[in-house]
C-alpha cells in the first residue's frame, strides 16, 4: 500500500505541528501514512526548496500531503500556498478566534513559546529532568524526600521514560525503584521506601507483554522467560495491595496516559 505523506512545516522546531498533527491523525490508521517534518523553514528561499521535495513526495505517493503548518511569516505562507495540498494551518486555525475574543492582535512571533530566558518553567524542567536520571533505577535513594512521586514496580514496565515524561512535560520531580527478587522474597517492600510511602505509586504490565519487551533486551534468558515474568507481577501486584500502594496496568497505555493517570490518581500538582 503506497502510504500517504504528511508534512509537518514550521519556523520554529516543529513540535507544536508534530504534536496537534500527530494527535489528530490518531483517529485514524495511522500505518496509512509517512511523516517528515521540515523544521526551521523560516525563509521564502528555504520554502521554495521544501515546495519542490513536497511535489516530488506528492508524485511518488499520487496522492495530496497532507501538510499541518506553523509558520507565521506571511511570505513564506504564501509560497507554500502554491502546493496541490491538504494544508491546516495550526495558528491561525486558534489566532484569528482567539484574536477576536481578546479584542487585540496576536504578535506573531516565530518560536515565541521557545522563549527560555527569564522563565521558571523551563528552568524547573531542566531540574527535574536532572532529578529523574540522578534517581533513576533505585541507583541513589538519598533525597526520595524531595521527590513528588517514587514509582516501584517489576523491571521494564515502563517506569523510567515514565519518569522523564513527567518530568520534562509538567516538570515533576520523579524517581524510580525497580523491586528485585531479593524484595519479593522477603514480601514487604523495602525498608528505605516505607518511610517515603507516602510518594509511591505502582506500575503494572501484563506477563506477556513483559516477557516481549525483555526478550528484546535479553533473548532467551530466564529474566525473560514467560515463567518469571509472571512470577514477578503476581508477587509485585500482591505486594503493593498489601502496602495499600496505588497502582495501575501499564500494558494498554502510552507514556503520556501513564504519566497523566499517575498526576490524576496522586492528585501531585504539575508545575506549568
Amino acid at each position: 500500500m503506497v502510504k500517504r505523506c504528511v508534512f509537518f512545516i514550521s519556523d520554529g522546531t516543529g513540535i507544536t505541528a508534530e504534536t496537534l498533527g500527530h494527535s489528530l491523525l490518531t483517529q485514524f490508521n495511522r500505518d496509512q501514512f509517512s511523516y517528515k517534518t521540515f523544521p526551521y523553514i523560516d525563509t521564502v528561499e528555504k520554502a521554495q526548496q521544501i515546495v519542490k521535495q513536497i511535489k516530488q513526495y506528492a508524485h511518488q505517493a499520487e496522492q495530496r500531503p497532507l501538510i499541518f503548518s506553523t509558520i507565521v511569516n506571511e511570505a513564506v505562507i504564501q509560497v507554500l500556498s502554491a502546493l496541490d495540498a491538504f494544508m491546516i494551518d495550526c495558528f491561525s486555525a486558534f489566532l484569528t478566534p482567539l484574536e477576536q475574543e481578546l479584542q487585540q492582535p496576536s504578535n506573531h512571533s516565530i518560536g515565541q513559546n521557545r522563549v527560555i530566558d527569564a522563565d521558571p518553567r523551563y528552568h524547573q524542567r531542566i531540574t527535574a529532568v536532572h532529578f529523574a536520571l540522578d534517581f533513576d533505577d533505585g541507583a541513589k535513594t538519598y533525597a526520595y524526600d524531595q521527590a513528588d512521586v517514587i514509582l516501584i514496580g517489576v523491571s521494564r514496565c515502563g517506569k523510567t521514560p515514565t519518569c522523564l515524561y513527567l518530568a520534562l512535560q509538567y516538570g515533576i520531580n520523579a524517581a524510580n525503584y525497580p523491586l528485585t527478587e531479593e524484595d519479593l522474597d522477603n514480601q514487604r517492600l523495602p525498608g528505605l521506601l516505607l518511610s517515603h510511602k507516602d510518594r509511591l505509586f505502582g506500575l503494572t504490565i501484563d506477563a506477556e507483554r513483559l516477557a516481549a519487551i525483555r526478550h528484546e533486551r535479553r533473548p532467551d534468558s530466564r529474566y525473560a522467560s514467560i515463567k518469571q515474568c509472571r512470577q514477578e507481577v503476581n508477587e509485585v501486584e500482591a505486594l503493593m495491595q498489601e502496602a495499600h500502594v496505588p497502582f495501575i496496568n501499564t500494558t494498554q497505555f502510552s507514556i503520556e496516559e501513564i504519566a497523566t493517570r499517575v498526576l490524576s490518581l496522586t492528585g501531585i500538582q504539575r508545575q506549568f
